[in-house]
């Protein structure tokens, strides 16, 4: 049995695959970002799936793209909790996510770049061989604009800071728990802080036509663009692709932007994980 997945900082999708490319069963865990979860979570979410418990013995490879992974000591984390419960899997890979995103949108052989705007965002080059990037991620705190945890820290602080609409603010009230002492805990205490802050971008979807959501969204996807897709200096001659939720539930807000700076969209999918499969099932099965 071969596992391919895709994981987020929210959650991770897992297919089963046998030697003949067949699907044998889909699931779905919470996310595994190990550069945010200690090993006894990382196991826990793991464990607890009856599915991935069941079959965790016939397991021979395990093909995983997570956030997280982009540099070596979370790599070896997760793959140490996957040694441990799929004891007879003879070959384990781990690769960041962007891997995942690139599989399931760029054409082989053709230069493009490739984003995610998740939970999390980043933003790579395919040469049309391989993936380069210019700029290494510093996690959430001070990257992944106009991601998940990106909108909901900024509407947030403009709650906190009385600087949403009278409207919009009494039905944010409404819809969430808002006190200082719960948005503490879960920014301090709680695991996956960043997830935490990815539920707020919800609300924004929700009310996307709403004067100040547009404003919002406009100024984080106009950073992200300035602060990732324009370092590359042919950004503007090849595709952009997109992978996440964000740029799926925003794809029209989205193409405005680009548009205003000159860009060209390629794929919008909101998950990578149907032409991962894809990839896997052209490139390493047979």
């Amino acid at each position: 049995m071969i596992l391919v997945v895709d994981s987020g900082s929210t959650k991770t999708d897992w297919i089963a695959l046998n030697d003949d490319g067949k699907i044998l069963f889909q699931t779905q865990t919470l996310g595994l970002n190990p550069q945010v979860l200690s090993q006894e979570i990382l196991n826990e979410r793991i464990v607890n799936n009856f599915e991935l418990y069941k079959h965790r013995h016939e397991v021979k490879r395990l093909y995983f793209y997570g956030a997280g992974c982009g540099v070596e000591k979370p790599r070896k984390l997760i793959k140490e909790v996957f040694r441990d419960f799929f004891k007879e899997a003879e070959e384990i890979l781990i690769k960041e996510d962007t891997y995942a995103a690139l599989y399931a949108t760029a054409t082989e052989g053709e230069k493009s770049i490739v984003c995610i705007l998740g939970t999390g965002s980043n933003c790579s080059y395919y040469n049309g061989v391989d993936i380069e990037q210019k700029v290494i991620s510093l996690g959430y705190i001070l990257m992944d604009d106009a991601s998940g945890n990106y909108f909901g820290r900024q509407l947030l602080r403009d709650y906190k800071f009385f600087n949403i609409p009278k409207d919009l603010s009494e039905k944010f009230e409404q819809s969430y728990d808002l006190s200082s002492e719960t948005i503490k805990n879960h920014l301090y205490k709680n695991p996956n802080p960043n997830t935490y802050l990815a539920t707020f971008a919800r609300f924004l979807i929700e009310n996307k036509d709403h004067v100040y959501c547009q404003a919002l969204i406009e100024k984080g996807l106009s950073i992200f663009i300035e602060n990732q897709v324009l370092q590359f200096p042919n950004a503007k001659e090849i595709p952009i692709h997109f992978v996440g939720s964000i740029s799926f539930y925003l794809e029209k807000e989205l193409s405005r932007v680009l548009v205003k700076f000159g860009l060209r969209k390629g794929k919008v999918l909101k998950r990578p994980i149907d032409g991962l499969v894809m990839h896997h099932k052209d490139h390493i099965l047979y």
